[in-house]
C-alpha cells in the first residue's frame, strides 16, 4: 500500500519541471505560480519522497535517490544556507516563507536518516 502511494506521488505531485520537487496535494493553490504545474515544490513533501528512498533501500547504491533529492535541497538553499518554505517550480527561486523551521528539521532529519542507512549497508555482509 505504501509503495502505491508513493508511487502515485511520483506520477501526480512530482513536478516534471527543471527545478522538480513534490507538491503537497493535487491543485494546491497556496502562492500557486502557475496551473502548469499541480502546485509548487516543497522542500519537506520532496525530502519525504527521500525518507522512503532510504527505508526501501537494500544497497548502498539503492540511496541514489535519496542522495539526489538531498542535493537538490541543498542546491536550493540561499547563500546563507537558509531554507524557504517552497521552490518555483518554473525558476527554483524560493518562495513564502523563509527561513522555515520544518524545511530545515526535515532536511537534517533526513540526512541524519541517509547517513545512518549508508552506514549500516556499507557494514553488512556482502552475500553472493
Amino acid at each position: 500500500m505504501v509503495a502505491g502511494t508513493m508511487k502515485a506521488i511520483d506520477e501526480v505531485l512530482c513536478n516534471k519541471t527543471e527545478f522538480g520537487g513534490i507538491a503537497r496535494f493535487e491543485n494546491d493553490g497556496y502562492m500557486r505560480v502557475s496551473n502548469d504545474v499541480t502546485g509548487n515544490s516543497w522542500f519537506i513533501c520532496t525530502l519525504w519522497m527521500a525518507d522512503y528512498h532510504i527505508a526501501m533501500s537494500t544497497t548502498p547504491e539503492g540511496l541514489g535517490p535519496a542522495l539526489e533529492i538531498l542535493t537538490w535541497t541543498a542546491e536550493r538553499a540561499l547563500p546563507s544556507g537558509v531554507l524557504a518554505e517552497q521552490v518555483n517550480p518554473l525558476t527554483g527561486e524560493e518562495l513564502s516563507v523563509s527561513p522555515l523551521t520544518w524545511s530545515h528539521s526535515t532536511f537534517v532529519a533526513t540526512l541524519q536518516s541517509y547517513l545512518k542507512k549508508l552506514s549500516e549497508l556499507e557494514a553488512a555482509p556482502v552475500i553472493e
